[in-house]
């Protein structure tokens, strides 16, 4: 009862601390001025991954085994998987460490939420394995998928936000060209002699803030390619690992399973990005657009596979999921 009561009191205060940092940084959109904000929302991320440990290793220790048994533990898992993320780049300190709570901090309160809302309820309370996840496989196939599960999201995310800016820039090029094209000879004639005055003032701001939005641009493409090629890895390891459990619950490596089929799928669209990505004749715009669709692609095959309920990992549905 301790324990439980313990787990609970971790899970609602880091859930507090994430709902403190998203505060801040909404406040820090408004007023740049206070360095203080950055700090803090720092020290909020590093208290959240601190209490998210304390609670999965309380469940653990508790019920005697690696909470990923549910889709209550396997969202609580998933939280600490995004929270981990932001923190180990940050105690590395990186030279061109990009501010990644930007992305993990909502996706934390996001899998959180929705992990402590009324409809998981009944998984709040873990139950005995049954026999397919009683194995030592659990830990090493389990975990895995659902670390990359939280790299290709977060790098997904930074793909999209990359292609966000990027199109930004395009649309207003675009409109700026329309306008020229819409004006008169005359009044084109009274715009250039306009323009030609305010020339220093604009040349001395425009190419500072090109600069800085290529900066962005730049750190976003490569946070992302980081990122989703570490969650690759780990999406590699999980599907091998899962291959041989698999061969020892069921005498098959692999079954087509619509969770293979699509932990499959999600492969082959992160081995396409990184393709796309590593080609240099290729921008990174392209390998963007490939991790945007992947970021859906990990949704279906995390969370909407399951809702089906049918196939090998059918103990893994809406309210049951293993990975």
């Amino acid at each position: 009862m301790i324990f439980s009561t313990l787990e609970h009191i971790l899970i609602h205060i880091s859930f507090s601390v994430i709902s403190i940092v998203i505060t801040i940084h909404l406040i820090s959109l408004l007023i740049d001025e206070i360095v203080g904000l950055y700090y803090s929302s720092e020290k909020g991320m590093i208290a959240t991954f601190f209490c998210i440990t304390g609670s999965l290793f309380t469940r653990w220790i508790y019920w005697g085994h690696l909470p990923l048994s549910n889709l209550y533990e396997s969202l609580i898992f998933l939280s600490w998987s995004f929270s981990i993320i932001h923190t180990v780049p940050y105690f590395k300190k990186y030279k061109n460490y990009f501010h990644l709570n930007v992305i993990t901090a909502p996706s934390i309160i996001f899998t959180q939420g929705f992990a402590t809302s009324g409809l998981l309820t009944e998984m709040h309370q873990s139950e005995i394995l049954v026999p397919a996840l009683q194995s030592h496989w659990l830990m090493m196939h389990v975990s895995m998928m659902v670390l990359s599960y939280a790299a290709l999201l977060c790098g997904s995310l930074l793909s999209i936000a990359l292609l966000v800016i990027t199109f930004r820039k395009f649309i207003r090029i675009l409109s700026q060209s329309n306008n020229l094209v819409n004006e008169t000879f005359s009044w084109g004639k009274i715009q250039y002699v306009r323009e030609k005055k305010n020339l220093l003032p604009k040349t001395s701001f425009l190419p500072s803030r090109n600069y800085y939005r290529f900066q962005l641009v730049q750190q976003l493409d490569l946070w992302s390619y980081r990122i989703i090629s570490l969650g690759f890895i780990f999406l590699t390891i999980g599907i091998l690992s899962g291959a041989v459990w698999a061969n020892e619950a069921w005498g098959s490596y692999w079954n087509w399973d619509p969770k293979e089929t699509w932990a499959f799928i999600t492969w082959t669209i992160f081995s396409i990005y990184l393709h796309t990505r590593t080609n240099t004749n290729l921008e990174s715009v392209n390998s963007a657009i490939v991790a945007s669709m992947g970021f859906l692609i990990i949704w279906v095959c995390y969370f909407g596979v399951n809702l089906l309920g049918i196939g090998l990992h059918s103990y893994g549905s809406f309210p049951l999921t293993s990975n």
